[in-house]
């Protein structure tokens, strides 16, 4: 199932008395165990724990499959990238390793919305890899005749999985691609580019809009999609202080969130076909340092970010606006939040 149309099925089902939303929510981070999950249920549960093979640097990058049975995790050394079965039990054995690593240290990672294939983003030539999926690693599919220009730091599939966009870290910042099993052939630069390296790319929920995180002002840029780049939208009247990374729509496309590097750190705006309404105003806690990463739950009621600072991860309630904190982990994880990410069931 599309995981956007889960999403929707999910939040019709608690407006419709469900209740709300109970997963998983999963950070890659820094140090040992370089991922870190717990339960969630409008706050979080006990750690699971570690899995027995872990990953063996850094964790950048995690992504669930759409229907939550495998986790996959990118980080810094060989063989780059880590996946797992996943079920209410926790981590499973370490899938096989692909037969034809990434070339280099993976920052993302991204899974189809079939589930079919999965997407890495990388800092050595040729920026993305991408393989089939099915519990397992296929054979990688062929480098993307034009690459991005350099080294690739987010990677995001469109809803109807069409499409394929990659962040990276020079002009033009952000490269996109028709997806059918395999890379078509490069869309156009948008005509007005992103102002600096692409930290963080997202499709809207509708695949009408793309996202873009970077590192020069306005810190975000959106376009709209249809095959291609349309004429970007004029900046929030009110932008984010510093270098932009992760980006999230909520699951109906209402609301636009942007992590970023100065305080309040996180920044979150109404949107539309129009483009960005009025920034909402900052929670009444922030998080503890710069983030990285943020990612709203598959219900639309909690908006999570992970940062650089204790306790690296801290989650909100939401409705058209940030409630109190919730209350952090009783286990923290053990390094800077690169990656958080709500399981979609």
């Amino acid at each position: 199932m599309d995981p956007n149309t889960l999403k929707a099925l999910q939040g019709a089902a608690g407006a419709a008395g469900g209740g709300p939303y109970t997963g998983y929510i999963a950070l890659a981070h820094d140090n040992s165990p370089r991922i870190t999950v717990y339960p969630w249920d409008s706050g979080f549960g006990t750690k699971y724990a570690d899995p027995a093979t872990l990953p063996p640097h850094n964790g950048k990058g995690a992504a669930w499959t759409p229907d939550g049975a495998d986790l996959a995790v990118a980080h810094v050394s060989s063989p780059f990238v880590s996946a797992y079965p996943w079920s209410g039990s926790g981590f499973g054995t370490k899938y096989s390793d692909p037969s034809t690593l990434p070339v280099s240290e993976c920052y993302a990672v991204a899974f189809s919305p079939d589930g079919a294939d999965l997407a890495l983003a990388h800092d050595s030539s040729p920026y993305t890899t991408a393989y089939p999926w099915s519990s397992g690693f296929g054979t990688k599919y062929s480098n993307p005749s034009t690459t991005p220009t350099n080294y690739g730091q987010d990677v995001a599939f469109s809803p109807s999985g069409d499409d394929l966009a990659v962040a990276h870290h020079t002009s033009p910042y952000v490269t996109a691609y028709p997806w059918s099993s395999g890379f078509g052939t490069k869309y156009s630069d948008p005509s007005s580019l992103p102002t600096g390296t692409g930290r963080g790319v997202v499709f809207s929920p509708d695949g009408a809009d793309i996202a873009v995180g970077h590192a020069g002002s306005p810190y975000i840029s959106v376009y709209p999609w249809s095959s291609g780049f349309g004429t970007k939208y004029a900046d929030p009247s009110t932008l984010p202080p510093n270098k932009g990374g992760k980006v999230a729509w909520t699951p109906d496309g209402t609301d636009l969130a942007v992590a970023h590097m100065d305080s309040p750190y996180i920044a979150v705006y109404p949107w539309s076909g129009s483009g960005f309404g009025t920034k909402y105003a900052d929670p009444s806690t922030l998080p503890a340092g710069r983030c990285h990463t943020v990612a709203f739950s598959p219900d639309g009621a909690d908006l999570a970010v992970g940062h650089s600072t204790s306790p690296y991860i801290s989650v909100y309630p939401w409705s058209s606006g940030f409630g109190t904190k919730y209350a952090d982990p009783a286990t923290l994880p053990t390094g800077h939040g690169m990656e958080v990410r709500f399981s979609p069931a």
